[in-house]
């Protein structure tokens, strides 16, 4: 499968805890003031890569200790996602998803084009919008004080979010 992408970064320590291989995925539809990312909102432009090669290079890391897909917005290419999600789980690695939907907007899509599958093999999901007047530094691995860091897995299986720390 391929991903229109933005860029990568090897090896992130502010994507989440750890050591992190970061995917900034091309297209988002939410256009937030203040987005740290606005070159990713066009869903023209990027580059397409292969999930495939990008396994490879994720797997060539031994120091990760997880992967995060940010963007952009990963959930307008989440089957592609959920692809590689699935791979980079049978490494042994977490996935940490950013969105600017929230996990109720997202569940209640759960059917469409892979968005159920990139919520699967989710670990953590850091939710909702980026509202700049929330923009807060205290705040560990999320930029403004609506977002949520959720326990994708256990939200998937109660039906509603389920909020956690990161470890």
């Amino acid at each position: 499968m391929h991903l229109q992408l933005s860029g990568t970064a090897n090896d992130s320590i502010v994507d989440g805890p750890g050591i992190r291989f970061t995917i900034f995925v091309q297209g988002c539809p939410h256009h937030c003031r203040g987005c740290q990312n606005p070159q990713t909102h066009p869903f023209e432009g990027g580059t397409l890569t292969d999930t495939d090669a990008l396994a490879e290079q994720i797997r060539a890391n031994p120091l990760l200790d997880g992967v995060t897909f940010s963007g952009g917005e990963p959930f307008c290419q989440a089957a592609a996602l959920a692809d590689l999600g699935e791979k980079v789980r049978e490494m042994g690695l977490n996935v940490i998803t950013y969105t600017g939907y929230t996990f109720e907007e997202l569940y209640a899509r759960r059917e469409e084009d892979g968005i159920g599958a990139l919520l699967a093999v989710t670990d953590h999901l850091v939710d909702g919008r980026f509202i700049e007047e929330q923009k807060s530094y205290q705040l560990h691995f999320r930029g403004s004080a609506n977002q949520r860091v959720l326990d994708c897995r256990e939200s998937l299986a109660r039906g509603c979010a389920v909020e956690t720390e990161f470890a």
